[in-house]
């Protein structure tokens, strides 16, 4: 593994990770791979509620 340098839009270096932080982040990653995923969601995504349509007595005549 090497080291990662990190840009920002400009062009500028903003931060250097070191291979020993990337190897803790891969040993963290491989105890416990949830904390890692990119969408956070979990679980079954929330039903929508049925709409039902409600007749007044207005509609009825």
């Amino acid at each position: 593994m090497h080291e990662v340098k990190v840009y920002d839009s400009s062009g500028n270096l903003k931060q250097v990770i070191s291979v020993k932080k990337l190897n803790i982040r891969s040993e963290k990653q491989l105890e416990s791979p949830s904390l890692f995923k990119k969408n956070k969601r979990t679980g079954r995504p929330l039903e929508k509620p049925v709409k039902t349509q409600v007749k007044t007595k207005a509609s009825q005549l």
